[in-house]
């Protein structure tokens, strides 16, 4: 099977601003949000892969990706620690978790089986093997029957680790995300970074290919993650950092009623549905 070189991102946003930020948040957004309406309308379904170490921002970069969209269309998988049959049927215990149309995001995936699984002595050595041999076939089955995937590899360093471990700790809101199995990770460093490397070696393909990205700064991770979604199933030549505001009100009007002082975010959302109307009038015609 052909694999593909993984992709590493360079950041446009090195250095934004918390106003920039803010701003560039919002107008990727409003692109997510189209994404999330044109799989609804047309019944295709999307999941977004997030990997990387304890401490890499996944969670919060979801909460990003999610916060505008169309809560009835999307849904946030983590789950815990499987049971032996799960165990046993790994990759079903996924398949279960895709939406029938819509959108859902995976905090840590199937791929646990090829990182924190075999790094902590998790699973055998033979069902990691049987995974690392069958998860592209697996992929690629799901993608020929209409699944779109993106994976996600946030890449922290080990000082940024530890201080985000300390910044936890430290805080009367944050202590509980702090667990001893995160200590023994952390011990195990190497032992993750030779697993972390076969399986972006051996488990990326032009079909589905790992986007690895410097999660050293959780802002720039967020719009860059956020930018090469946009860019993948929505707008391909989306500009970062136009500095357009796209919080200036706009109106429209939708059988017969005319809507004003509309977020970008309605608009869209408003425009979908006169756009289904129209279809629904030339059908009657």
């Amino acid at each position: 099977m052909p694999l593909k070189k993984i992709k590493s991102i360079e950041t446009p946003y090195a250095g934004v601003t918390e106003e920039q930020y803010q701003n560039e948040k919002r107008r990727l957004q409003v692109e997510l949000l189209k994404i999330q309406q044109r799989l609804v309308k047309d019944g295709k379904r999307l999941a977004v892969v997030f990997e990387g170490r304890d401490a890499a921002g996944k969670g919060s970069t979801i909460k990003r990706f999610t916060e505008n969209l169309m809560p009835a269309y999307y849904k946030v998988c983590a789950l815990g620690v499987p049971s032996e049959s799960e165990s046993k049927y790994w990759f079903k215990r996924y398949e279960s978790q895709f939406p029938k149309t819509g959108m859902v995001f995976f905090d840590r995936s199937w791929y646990s089986r090829a990182l924190i699984e075999p790094t902590m002595g998790y699973c055998s050595e033979n069902r990691y093997k049987s995974f690392m041999k069958k998860v592209l076939k697996w992929e690629h089955k799901h993608i020929d029957n209409g699944l779109f995937l993106a994976k996600f590899y946030l890449s922290i360093d080990r000082e940024t680790q530890l201080f985000r471990f300390e910044n936890r700790l430290s805080s009367p809101l944050t202590y509980w995300k702090f667990s001893d199995n995160d200590l023994h990770a952390r011990k195990k460093w190497e032992v993750f970074t030779h697993y972390k490397e076969q399986m972006l070696d051996h488990t990326s393909s032009s079909k589905s290919p790992w986007v690895v990205i410097s999660a050293n700064v959780k802002k720039e991770a967020r719009l860059t993650s956020m930018l090469y979604l946009v860019r993948a199933f929505g707008l391909r030549n989306f500009e970062p950092l136009t500095g357009e505001d796209v919080t200036s009100t706009h109106s429209i009007s939708v059988g017969g009623v005319k809507f004003r002082g509309l977020t970008q975010q309605q608009l869209a959302v408003l425009k979908e549905l006169k756009e289904q109307e129209k279809m629904f009038v030339e059908l009657d015609q």
